[in-house]
């Protein structure tokens, strides 16, 4: 139980998780990535339009030249390009635009709006300026480039140079008219929104994803947990407001089929927890009330009983017991009456009337001290004693509000909790499995109950079943009063409790035709295997994956 020493970090996302959590959040990805475009196109449609207009000019050297002399000019006009590129971004320049324009504007507030560029190996120098008016910005330009112009001639002249080292900027290109604003951009502001808003929706389902302490796959208990996971239960509409006793030969309706399959698989499952030593004495527990415990103990009842083998269900949850009703037994007398030695186990024994190898023990009246009871030895040699002829499945209370399921489980072969989809935590379960370990109780595996079978949610537990059982699921129903079932005294020992064998032909009554085209079927999804429900990954043979 190294799993209990340390906490355990949560699996690595891997593709196909990255693909469940969009799936499973895409309506909040989408409306966070709808959000931020919308913003980021109201945020574009409140800015002023800013128009660019680029105007060049070109660096020439003057005076008369031969040929390596212009060639000498021409290096030289390239670097000073280069110089005045900051030239062109002086104040003087500015306040001579200002004052040719006639401009109300401060030097101060017009060289922000001024962009220079000189091309690589170039003498040309482009002068780009941006106003809220297209005719300004192009006009703005213009005067630019003859300003520097003029700034230049100024700067030159200054030396007693020859006319060969002097050169000049000559306006080459005047702006055209802007057509369309170059600020705000549309495409590219929406781009980025669109952009922006997916990120944010990601994040925003993988931070739920982290800070969700939820069950959210098979593989989280596993490998989060290192137990085996025995069985996946899908949702079944018959038990969401109550409990109810499901015959696994019959959905008794479309779509309820995978319910019978799951209660077959984890019957198939436990048979292999310990092949050489089989359990004879199992509690179904859970780690907190209402996560169907009592409904998964009393329908696994039913589905090893099916097979002809004896199985007594004990009630062991003395505070709030529910097996008789479940059943639909006479409520009464039952395990407190036997403990204090009112009556003999023999006595309140109730059967079970479509399966007659199957017999329930009640709680029995109301005690005063459930967790004595449930501890002493009278109750170790009363399950020891079951157990001889059957095998013994007890529905427990809750492991975290009491203890009495922890002190079952140490007199038991060993335990098997159910773990509700979506309900239960990481932190739940592993205080369960910690509340056991304190007992030295031995964990068989746990049950992952009402599994959604549709939806994103299915694919993060694997769910693959339903369509392929929807072939299954319009078989007639058996006729009233037809009980494949092995009597009493020809059922095979729990001691020996394996998958279901052919009873002997003198033991067995005859089926009738739709209940053998029934157990055939039942025969061949038996044969499934343990790793039916999804993806492979315990070599014992008794995880039920893909959930």
């Amino acid at each position: 139980m190294e799993h209990l020493d340390a906490e355990r970090e949560a699996p690595a996302l891997d593709a196909r998780d990255l693909l469940r959590l969009v799936r499973t959040h895409w309506r909040a990805i989408t409306l966070i990535t709808l959000l931020c475009t919308l913003l980021a196109l109201g945020w574009t449609l409140i800015q002023p339009k800013i128009y660019s207009a680029t105007a060049s000019g070109l660096v020439v050297a003057t005076g008369e030249q031969d040929l390596a002399s212009a060639l000498a000019g021409n290096n030289l006009a390239q670097s000073k390009a280069v110089s005045y590129e900051s030239l062109a971004t002086a104040r003087p320049v500015a306040v001579a635009v200002i004052d040719e324009l006639g401009l109300d504007a401060t030097p101060e507030e017009l060289l922000p709006r001024i962009a220079t560029d000189v091309p690589v190996d170039t003498p040309e120098i482009r002068i780009t300026a941006d106003a809220e008016d297209p005719t300004e910005a192009a006009d703005l330009a213009n005067a630019w480039v003859v300003a520097l112009s003029e700034q230049a001639r100024e700067v030159e002249s200054q030396g007693d140079e020859d006319a060969i080292n002097r050169v000049a900027v000559q306006p080459l290109s005047n702006a055209s008219l802007p057509l369309a604003p170059s600020s705000p951009n549309l495409k590219l502001n929406l781009a980025l929104g669109l952009v922006g808003g997916l990120g944010l929706g990601l994040l925003y389902a993988f931070a739920r994803y982290k800070m969700d302490r939820r069950i959210k796959s098979v593989e989280e208990i596993r490998d989060g947990f290192g137990v085996a996971v025995l069985g996946v239960i899908p949702t079944d509409e018959r038990l969401v407001d109550h409990r109810e006793i499901i015959e696994t030969g019959y959905s008794g309706g479309r779509g309820h089929h995978e319910f019978s399959e799951a209660l077959r698989e984890l019957r198939t499952n436990l048979s292999f927890v310990s092949v050489d030593n089989p359990p004879k004495m199992i509690v179904v527990t859970s780690s907190l009330p209402g996560e169907g415990k009592s409904s998964i103990t009393a329908n696994l009842a039913v589905a090893i009983a099916s097979t002809g083998r004896n199985v007594v269900v004990v009630d062991g949850d003395l505070r709030r017991p529910v097996m008789t009703d479940l059943f639909g037994l006479v409520p009464g007398v039952g395990v407190t009456d036997v403990l204090t030695g009112q009556v003999q186990v023999d006595e309140v024994l109730q059967t079970y009337d479509k399966f007659p190898n199957l017999q329930v023990l009640g709680a029995g009246r109301t005690a005063p001290n459930p967790t004595e009871l449930l501890s002493s030895k009278a109750m170790h040699a009363m399950l020891e004693a079951l157990a001889e002829d059957a095998l013994v499945l007890v529905d427990a209370p809750p492991l975290l509000p009491v203890t009495d399921a922890a002190l079952l489980t140490a007199s038991a072969d060993g335990a098997i909790i159910v773990a509700t989809a979506q309900k239960t935590t990481t932190d739940e379960l592993s205080k369960a499995l910690e509340n056991l370990h304190q007992v030295h109780g031995h964990v068989l595996g746990v049950v992952l109950n009402r599994v959604p079978t549709t939806g994103a949610d299915a694919g993060y537990y694997g769910y693959y079943g339903k369509s392929y059982y929807a072939s299954s699921d319009d078989q007639p129903a058996p006729r009233t009063g037809a009980q494949p079932v092995v009597p009493v005294a020809a059922a095979a020992p729990a001691a020996s409790w394996k998958e279901p064998t052919a009873p002997a032909a003198e033991d067995a009554a005859p089926a009738p035709r739709a209940e053998q085209a029934k157990s055939e079927d039942s025969a061949e999804h038996e044969t499934f295997g343990i790793e039916a429900w999804g993806r492979s990954g315990s070599s014992s043979g008794s995880t039920s994956t893909g959930h």
